[in-house]
């Protein structure tokens, strides 16, 4: 695997400062051991490109007029997400056919209608409290003021076919008798574009107790590649995996390392980034609260918020290496003895 640059501040200083701190780092390395390498293979594989393909084009479709918060094509994309967990019997964490968490008009601006976040769950057999929350916004701009749909295919209808995969392959191995140890939200976010107010909203009425969640896999814009990589384009950016918890950092790369190879870039992991990427995505609200925290991102491109971010140019064969790539990730934390140790409590950092 290649690193581009540092992973924060904070580690530049420790991993330069001591060797104890190094050996420190080596422990946590060593104490990652990882769980059933066969089945986590067998249900990424799963993950097809026809099946992505079919999800985007029809989430970033005309149908869906750009799923701007509280509009018509936003309330029918969520129909849609709603519809799909049903047809997959993949459960909903309220029961029933309810699948929606509304939020008020009040919660919002005074232009913006209510909205809703939609969530579908998979419960885990051995320690069901422990909730792993896997996101993705579902909005994006709408309809431009000259008539012109903002498809939003990268941004996210990328990330939001990325959990509908994820959650079908999890679901089947759930059925075939390897369901998660622990539990997992499917989380499609509201109100992303007009400043994370979905995720926020969420983070104050958590459905399950943010102290139970134990990690939130966050997924925004994973079927594009940027210019920077234009020669490479087997990459993924990772934001903040070493901000609360260096043992989810390095079972990050375990997994990559392992099965996978992709070139991780850590370059706006930065902790002074000039972008600020670490704070503009749903991932944010849950960090502040926090829970450790992997973004996954492409970067920009120059149809990033443009009529143009449309289907036909997503990378799919990109999009499902990248999509087993997290699967296989919260197939680890779902399934490892312990739950993802925060710094603060980690005995192997003291």
């Amino acid at each position: 695997m290649k690193t581009f640059y540092i992973l924060s501040a904070f580690a530049l200083i420790g991993t330069c400062s001591t060797p104890k701190f190094t050996t420190k780092i080596q422990n946590i390395k060593d104490s990652i051991k990882l769980v059933d390498s066969i089945y986590v293979l067998n249900y990424a594989n799963t993950v097809t490109i026809k099946d992505l393909k079919t999800h985007l084009y029809e989430f970033s479709s005309k149908k869906f007029e750009g799923r701007k918060v509280g509009e018509k094509g936003q309330k029918l994309a969520v129909e849609f997400l709603k519809s799909y967990y049903i047809n997959e019997n993949i459960a909903s964490p309220f029961g029933n056919d309810n699948y929606y968490q509304s939020i008020p008009k009040s919660f919002f601006s005074k232009e913006i209608k209510s909205s809703e976040n939609v969530l579908a769950y998979i419960e885990g057999n051995e320690k069901p409290e422990e909730v792993i929350i896997i996101s993705a916004h579902l909005d994006h701009l709408g309809i431009s003021d000259d008539g012109q749909i903002y498809y939003g295919a990268d941004d996210n209808g990328s990330g939001t076919a990325a959990i509908m995969e994820m959650a079908q392959a999890f679901n089947l191995a759930k059925k075939e008798g390897y369901g998660p140890k622990r539990s997992i939200l499917f989380l499609h976010l509201t109100a992303e574009e007009i400043g994370k107010q979905g995720s926020e909203f969420y983070v104050q009425h958590p459905v399950f107790p943010l102290e139970n969640t134990i990690t939130n896999l966050n997924i925004d814009m994973i079927g594009r590649v940027d210019n920077i990589h234009k020669n490479n384009k087997d990459y993924i950016y990772l934001i903040g995996s070493d901000r609360h918890s260096k043992e989810l950092h390095y079972l990050s790369e375990k997994i990559n390392n392992t099965y996978f190879n992709i070139d991780i870039d850590y370059r706006y992991n930065e902790e002074r980034e000039k972008h600020h990427y670490y704070t503009r995505s749903d991932h944010y609200n849950f960090a502040l609260k926090g829970i450790p925290v992997i973004f996954y991102f492409n970067g920009e491109h120059r149809d990033y918020h443009e009529p143009t971010d449309t289907p036909d140019k997503i990378d799919f064969s990109l999009l499902q290496r990248r999509t087993k790539l997290i699967f296989a990730t919260a197939w680890q934390i779902a399934n490892q003895d312990h739950r993802i140790t925060l710094d603060k409590d980690n005995e192997l950092l003291k």
